[in-house]
């Protein structure tokens, strides 16, 4: 590849990457969103926008987790997992995406959650957990 081909080459690949950020950001897709907000509740990412600082720092891990996997039905292995700032002290955020698969988890999402429990330690910084899923049904 010749210099004057890799600029066009990192631009589409930045673009591409872009725009999977931005699909994965829309969790289970507009439909489950609506009803989320029907059902008078916020999605995962604006419950935590809602609790975080405003204009201050703020890191989501693990966005790409599980993306590829289950025919596309698990982004972001159905959790939100955020390092961000509230009244200007770090913490990390672990929200259930309501959105996905009505909150499912699978091994990736326990994978998750666990990378998230380390950075707290690891950082000795609080983790706060918001939890919306619809449960477990267990038959008898």
């Amino acid at each position: 590849m010749g210099q004057t081909e890799a600029p066009g080459r990192l631009r589409k690949l930045s673009d591409e990457l872009l725009e999977l950020r931005e699909r994965l950001r829309a969790g289970g897709g507009e439909r489950r969103i609506k009803r989320q907000h029907d059902q008078g509740k916020l999605t995962a990412r604006e419950r935590i926008e809602g609790l975080l600082d405003p204009d201050a720092p703020q890191v989501e891990v693990g966005l790409l987790v599980a993306h590829d996997q289950y025919d596309g039905q698990a982004p972001a292995a159905g959790v939100v997992t955020t390092v961000g700032r509230i009244y200007d002290r770090e913490v990390v955020v672990v929200a259930n995406d309501a959105t996905v698969k009505a909150g499912s988890w699978w091994p990736e999402t326990i994978t998750k959650i666990l990378r998230a429990q380390e950075i707290a330690m690891r950082c000795r910084i609080p983790i706060l957990y918001l939890v919306d899923s619809a449960g477990v049904n267990l038959p008898v």
